[in-house]
């Protein structure tokens, strides 16, 4: 009888093993997750833009040749692909935790988004970064602007129906739900500056909530 074949490897996982093989010792590569690799192009995207995020340097301040990389991804579009999913999955998980337990007073949600994003801007300060090199990359990439819209969209309507529910009226909802998220990014850029304060932030939410939040005013 003759030895039965052993089941064929998926073209994709043959590619990197053979890549791997090649250019890395197995025993690197095991070291190495998925996510060390997405760490490590995190990283790079907040300090250099996406044009930094290359494979040789990654694996270069991972201490590995290249050929570890191909034991997670095919290649470096795959990579940046992951990264991005990556964040926008983080990203909607943001919004489903801002949408629990919100309070009934409108006036009381929209505050409270107030103080969870300039906070996340003071304590979350790489992902500020990582969401402007996105931002740049959106200039050259019609995907990732498609997906940049996506998110300011969502944004924008979870600040529109509060505001709504405030002052019922269509387009000056529409109107003070742009302000308000103009004025947030706006904020976020201010406080990724190297002079950025404790000061500063509680300086920025103070004025917005002035204008945008305890200036208007509710209608039945």
């Amino acid at each position: 009888m003759q030895p039965m074949a052993s089941s064929p490897k998926p073209p994709q996982a043959t590619t990197r093993a053979a890549a791997a093989a090649g250019s890395d010792k197995p025993s690197s590569a095991a070291r190495l997750t998925r996510d060390d690799w997405l760490d490590a192009a995190f990283r790079a995207a907040i300090e250099g833009g996406f044009g930094a995020v290359r494979v040789l340097t990654l694996a270069d301040t991972l201490g590995v040749t290249r050929g570890s990389f191909y034991w997670h991804f095919a290649d470096h579009a795959e990579l940046v692909n992951a990264l991005i999913d990556r964040w926008y999955q983080r990203e909607l998980k943001m919004g489903e935790r801002l949408l629990q337990g919100q309070p009934q007073d409108p006036l009381a949600r929209i505050l409270r988004i107030l103080e969870g994003a300039i906070a996340h801007s003071v304590e979350e300060r790489e992902f500020d970064r990582f969401e402007l090199a996105l931002r740049s990359l959106a200039s050259k990439d019609s995907a990732v602007a498609e997906l940049l819209e996506k998110v300011d969209q969502n944004r924008m309507k979870i600040l529109h129906d509060h505001y709504f529910q405030l002052v019922h009226d269509e387009e000056k909802a529409l109107e003070l739900s742009a302000l308000f998220y103009l004025a947030v990014v706006g904020s976020h850029q201010a406080l990724n500056r190297p002079s950025a304060s404790d000061k500063m932030s509680d300086y920025l939410k103070s004025i917005i909530a002035r204008h945008l939040v305890h200036a208007v005013q509710p209608t039945a």
